[in-house]
């Protein structure tokens, strides 16, 4: 998949803790945003392009976890890109879920009388 493709990926901010291993070492990381296809990690020293890591996490308001295999596939000063490697259909659902929560809850709310009110021209 070109990183073209990967972009296409709807991807909503969000505020979420992921636990990555790496080599029987644990680290948490704070994702800045998420897609079904990854999520960004912000804030944290990025592992070379490449490195394969262990991950687990769960979904705001649903304790059931997700556990899927990550590679690293951005690097950038602070943070770093990761992929989800395979992910369960089930899980990948659950993430899709989520994002239109997300953006569902950040679309502007309109009143439903001022949608249909009519202004009458001044005289």
């Amino acid at each position: 998949m070109s990183s073209a493709d990967k972009r296409r990926q709807e991807r909503v901010p969000i505020d979420l803790w992921i636990e990555a291993e790496l080599n029987g070492e644990l680290y948490f990381q704070r994702a800045s945003n998420l897609s079904v296809g990854g999520a960004f990690f912000a804030q944290t020293i990025p592992l070379p392009l490449g490195t394969r890591v262990d991950l687990k996490f769960e979904i705001p308001g649903d304790p059931v976890e997700i556990r899927c295999k990550g590679e690293i596939v951005t690097a950038k000063d602070l943070g770093m890109g990761v992929s989800f490697v395979d992910l369960k259909s089930g899980d990948r659902a659950r993430i899709e879920m989520l994002i239109s929560k997300v953006q569902a809850q950040a679309r502007p709310k309109v009143k439903t009388g001022d949608a249909h009110r009519s202004v009458k021209p001044k005289k």
